[in-house]
């Protein structure tokens, strides 16, 4: 069943890994609320008539800006509007810096129900470094106060890979989120983007990253600590106790159709993506003057249906389904590309059984890699 993604393109402060949209000035907060509001009524027709939405979500950003009005403000405008599920996941991404006790009392009067905090470390210099708001004491202390407030579903982001002379801080770090006890766990490696504060540092000489056999070792270093604490994965950076996956993430990598709004937000309804422009002024005045959305669409070709099959199903832990790409999408990879899938057998990278083809925990390493190779050709 669909979902909603909201994004709410407001940060304190720029981190220096991060190149999602976003602005540091608030001036235009109210008024994109409201466009984001109207945009619900410009796109109503965009999921199937009548469709029950199973989540929502508040990405950015950082939605834990929204004050506790004009959170309420975008929900009521969502039920007004769509049949949302008497269960459905709601979702909110939060910065722990902003989830002071006020903070978490009106979220927990909210109908939210899952916070995804980004944590990102409990190192102190690391925190400094990627220049996040928040200090190392608040990372457990941000968890511990929603924890005691009633919230159950709860997720944090670490980020390995981050400059260091050994492992001791990336074991500290997961050490550290362990004893939290959340149900969800999303892992990153840093990756550096070329229009971000450490991607200019890198062009001069100024950021140096670790060599991928040390962010390679990291990752191996989770799989196995999450393994031996009882978390499954069951997409590549994601982690959860059995039963407590994102329902909301989960439906992007099974194709389920989703409205985005909001600036730099994109939607899927099975046959195309939507994908507005990510300009928070041009976006206001288009939606809230215009009465448009500024945004571009993509119609999705056979082959590009296969090509986003395979991305997403190989990133998750049931794998991609040879049958249903081919009897579905028109790709017989077994016809196609046998010596290469009989290669990522024997090299240990996959498995195929029941014409199911899952990546190894090795194969996940080279996951964007494999996935380029058995893309189908326009």
């Amino acid at each position: 069943m669909p979902g909603i993604y909201l994004h709410i393109p407001f940060c304190k402060q720029a981190c220096h890994y991060c190149d999602f949209h976003f602005s540091t000035s608030m001036d235009l907060k109210s008024r994109l609320v409201d466009a984001l509001v109207a945009e619900m009524d410009l796109r109503a027709a965009y999921l199937e008539p009548g469709a029950t939405i199973e989540t929502v979500y508040f990405g950015g950003g950082t939605p834990s800006l929204l004050s506790a009005a004009e959170l309420d403000q975008l929900l009521t405008a969502i039920n007004n509007r769509f049949s949302v599920a008497t269960d459905a996941e709601i979702t909110l991404e939060a910065n722990p810096d902003d989830l002071t006790p006020a903070k978490v009392r009106e979220l927990s009067a909210s109908p939210v129900n899952r916070l995804s905090i980004g944590l990102q470390s409990f190192h102190e210099p690391h925190l400094r470094l990627m220049n996040r708001a928040h200090s190392a004491e608040e990372s457990g202390t941000a968890v511990r106060r929603a924890q005691d407030a009633g919230f159950e579903s709860i997720s944090v982001d670490l980020i390995y890979g981050v400059p260091a002379p050994d492992h001791s801080i990336w074991e500290a770090d997961m050490a550290a989120a362990f004893a939290l006890q959340v149900p969800h766990l999303s892992c990153y490696a840093l990756t550096i983007e070329p229009d971000t504060v450490f991607g200019r540092q890198l062009r001069k000489g100024k950021f140096l990253p670790p060599p991928d056999e040390f962010v390679a070792r990291q990752f191996e270093m989770l799989l196995a600590e999450m393994a031996r604490h009882g978390y499954e994965q069951y997409e590549i950076s994601n982690f959860c106790r059995p039963g407590r996956e994102s329902r909301h993430n989960s439906a992007y990598w099974a194709g389920v159709p989703y409205l985005g709004l909001g600036p730099s937000a994109h939607s899927f309804n099975g046959h195309s993506r939507h994908a507005t422009l990510a300009n928070n002024p041009r976006y206001v005045a288009a939606v809230l003057d215009e009465g448009t959305v500024p945004a571009t669409v993509e119609v999705l070709s056979p082959v590009d249906k296969a090509n986003e099959y395979l991305m997403t199903s190989l990133r998750t832990a049931r794998g991609c389904d040879l049958n249903y790409l081919r009897d579905q999408l028109d790709t017989d990879l077994p016809a196609t590309r046998a010596a290469y899938l009989a290669q990522l057998q024997t090299t240990g990278l996959a498995t195929l059984e029941a014409g199911c083809l899952r990546l190894t925990d090795a194969g996940k390493l080279l996951a964007d890699h494999i996935t380029l190779e058995l893309f189908q050709a326009a």
